[in-house]
């Protein structure tokens, strides 16, 4: 078989949802115009392929998660059938309904950061008048946690999109408040080093394994519901919290403490 003929039969299989189909493997050690197209298609099928797949089982754990609030929905309208007193259960369809929505709004915004990649840009920003807010919003929200916060007096980020940060931001603290114990502090560190700026958000709970450090930041993602002390949300944060920081061109990584764990921004200054 020429290399077209395997080029034409692996666009075919391709087309037919065998995301799995490579050409070079089978073209030796020829070097000419077949092969590089070739390389094109194994390396379009590849990215393609791949994000196929992440889109199916992004629809398929979106599906499973609504199932849990609205059956709750469905509990509550039935009993109100039943003549239960609809004031008692008024809360709990706001609970639900909140939930689905912030579900369903997360896991858009994960999908169209995922699928475009964006670099997003913005007004030049304070990030250190940014992170007070954040940690006071936290401090209200968690009353009986403790967070600290240790930065220079300010910060000025030139090219980030400030809301997309402050999305990030508050994912990570909400997380490490959630993991941390009500007597133990989480810190939010903040230095400069050279063109980057550093965020460290440290918790002092019980970390994760080493083996499944980067599995966290993967949608719909839980180590171990035995960790959570709070069984609400769906493990999309820290996906997001990456994506966000990925799109205003920086990394987050994780690392145990021992114990708890650390998450560590670094973005560039300008």
């Amino acid at each position: 078989m020429s290399p077209l003929q395997r080029l034409r039969v692996a666009t075919k299989k391709f087309s037919k949802g065998n995301f799995n189909v490579r050409v070079r493997p089978n073209l030796g050690k020829r070097n000419d115009e077949l092969t590089d197209l070739a390389d094109a298609f194994d390396q379009m099928a590849e990215n393609t392929g791949a994000l196929i797949i992440q889109q199916r089982q992004l629809i398929a754990d979106l599906s499973h998660e609504l199932r849990t609030p609205i059956t709750r929905m469905e509990l509550a309208i039935g009993s109100a059938k039943q003549g239960i007193s609809q004031l008692d259960l008024l809360p709990r369809l706001e609970k639900e309904t909140s939930e689905i929505r912030s579900l369903i709004e997360d896991t858009l915004t994960l999908a169209w950061l995922e699928n475009e990649k964006p670099i997003l840009t913005g007004e030049p920003f304070d990030l250190i008048e940014l992170l007070e807010v954040i940690v006071e919003d936290a401090k209200f929200e968690f009353p009986n946690a403790k967070i600290t916060l240790t930065s220079p007096q300010c910060l000025q980020l030139i090219k980030c999109s400030q809301r997309s940060l402050s999305q990030a931001l508050e994912n990570l603290i909400r997380n490490a408040l959630k993991y941390s114990p009500n007597n133990k502090a989480v810190v939010v560190n903040v230095t400069e080093h050279h063109k980057n700026v550093a965020i460290s958000v440290s918790d002092q709970g019980n970390g994760v394994p080493d083996h499944l450090i980067e599995s966290i930041f993967q949608p719909f993602f839980r180590v171990d519901q035995s960790r959570d002390k709070n069984t609400d949300g769906v493990g999309l944060g820290l996906a997001l919290a990456r994506r966000h920081i990925e799109a205003n061109s920086g990394k987050l990584n994780a690392q145990n403490l021992y114990p708890g764990l650390q998450m560590q921004i670094d973005i560039p200054l300008s």
